[in-house]
């Protein structure tokens, strides 16, 4: 895994959409993989700024997204659909038609999952995706105990995830405790994973991911099987690895080689 350790939130959130501004450029047909989640919402104001400056266009773009609560329809305001619409989708030159998120509100959520991973194959596969993480080390919400080579699937979220995401819903209002969510194994499948991670409550899942060893109790801790996994952290998500220096020693040292590059 490359590991970029940076001052803070800030930093983090405009490398990462870099990453992605340079994935759009060099294929404009990209197909994204994309999350949810308070840590993605600055690189998609990255992204967007990027559009409207025409440093990029998402015109032949094609999205997926990781995961969707089960039992909410895509106009539901807590549902992952209405957030990618809110902070990308309306501010970007993309085809909605052409951005996909798990059905929710699926007849059969479990035929449904079968056609996601289906769309994701006929589309060509991910190119690259993005993912948050969890205080229990959870992508998308694949938590702690989940086949690392899992697909697409209805998940049953944890107690700690279900209290993570209670701020985004009313004392009266309906928080559902199951999901669907993109498999680790789907995951994997990408081209190239970008996750971001900021902030101390994240150390010890960081720390388990990159340090740990590969375990389903640390979901993360499966892109340590991942050819090309970028890991863009804050110095405080960092906190507690023991190589940290090393880990930044390493990074110089990459930038230096690819200046030199063609």
């Amino acid at each position: 895994m490359q590991i970029v350790i940076l001052k803070d939130s800030a930093e983090v959130a405009a490398y990462g959409a870099d990453i992605f501004i340079k994935q759009l450029q060099k294929k404009a047909n990209s197909v994204l993989g994309l999350a949810t989640g308070s840590t993605p919402v600055s690189l998609y104001r990255g992204l967007i700024e990027a559009c409207d400056a025409k440093l990029v266009s998402f015109r032949d773009v094609t999205s997926f997204n990781l995961d969707e609560y089960l039992g909410l329809e895509g106009t539901h305001p807590q549902s992952y659909r209405y957030f990618m619409n809110q902070q990308l989708f309306n501010h970007i030159d993309i085809n909605k038609a052409q951005t996909h998120v798990p059905p929710g509100d699926a007849d059969n959520p479990l035929e449904a999952c079968v056609g996601y991973e289906e769309k994701i194959e006929a589309a060509g596969g991910i190119d690259i995706q993005l993912l948050g993480i969890g205080r229990n080390g959870h992508i998308g919400f694949n938590e702690p105990s989940s086949g690392l080579m899992s697909r697409t699937r209805v998940k049953t979220l944890t107690k700690a995830t279900i209290e993570d995401n209670a701020r985004f819903f009313r004392d009266d209002e309906y928080q559902p405790h199951l999901s669907m969510t993109m498999g680790i194994g789907t995951i994997l499948d990408a081209k190239r994973v970008v996750l971001l991670a900021t902030g101390e409550n994240k150390a010890d899942a960081i720390l388990a991911t990159v340090e740990g060893p590969l375990m389903a109790a640390c979901p993360a801790s499966a892109l340590q099987l991942h050819t090309d996994a970028v890991l863009v952290i804050d110095e405080a998500a960092a906190s507690k690895l023991s190589d940290r220096d090393f880990y930044i020693h390493i990074e110089n040292e990459n930038q230096k080689l690819m200046a030199k590059l063609p």
